[in-house]
């Protein structure tokens, strides 16, 4: 059986903390941040990239009459929001965690720095990486290869409300296939939007594996840790 990771790069969306008719359901929050304990008390190093689309994203605000860039700025500002709801509830649980932000909020976050953060995970404090890459025209997706190249994650975990990677929509077709496992190239070829393109390519130069699989599933994210089979293994 292959080894557990050691170091990993959690990713979810903001989407996974909406509640009904509130940007953050506290309850689902606690749920989740329970199961990163669970990993937490057997020693594994945990960073983690929170998205910000409970609250605002571009893609969702674009007709707006408001410039992509001011817009991408305000995404980062909810990640960060995100991130102290999740930081407030994990130290609630007695999880020592440190928020990291690659866009200057002193009062509420550090900077983001590799090295610090890198200590930080040494230390066995889950580092949240807030603030996207800091700079626009970048998704979360992307910040979250980056940050887990830096800190050399053993594996990107992009955690969704499916359960892999599909050949189509499940949601509209019933015939949908989900892989167990795929390459970059296939993704290429196939043209399977599992991640945009940016932080696909970082993943495949930089030899960072994603398994994509469903958070929603409760036990599931400590299956995909022990290596278990969940989900859909992207790999070079």
């Amino acid at each position: 059986m292959a080894k557990a990771y050691q170091r990993i790069m959690l990713k979810f969306s903001g989407e996974v903390l909406k509640g009904d008719g509130e940007p953050i359901d506290f309850g689902k929050l606690e749920k989740l941040c329970k199961e990163i304990k669970a990993l937490h008390k057997k020693k594994l190093q945990i960073a983690i990239v929170v998205g910000g689309g409970n609250i605002w994203r571009f893609r969702d605000n674009s007709k707006k009459a408001m410039p992509r860039v001011d817009s991408d700025y305000m995404g980062m500002m909810a990640t960060i929001m995100n991130a102290s709801a999740m930081r407030a509830t994990l130290e609630r649980l007695g999880v020592p965690v440190r928020v990291m932000s690659a866009m200057p909020v002193a009062d509420v976050a550090e900077g983001y720095s590799i090295r610090g953060a890198s200590e930080y995970l040494d230390q066995k404090h889950v580092v949240i990486c807030a603030g996207g890459t800091g700079r626009p025209f970048f998704t979360t997706d992307s910040a979250a290869a980056l940050r887990g190249l830096e800190l050399g994650c053993d594996v990107l975990l992009k955690a969704t409300k499916v359960d892999g990677v599909y050949d189509k929509d499940p949601a509209k077709h019933k015939n949908a296939k989900r892989y167990e496992s795929l390459s970059f190239d296939e993704v290429l070829k196939k043209k399977l939007a599992f991640m945009d393109q940016t932080a696909s390519a970082l993943c495949r130069e930089g030899e960072l594996p994603v398994v994509v699989f469903d958070l929603m599933k409760k036990g599931n994210l400590a299956k995909v840790v022990a290596r278990k089979k969940v989900g859909t293994t992207v790999h070079v």
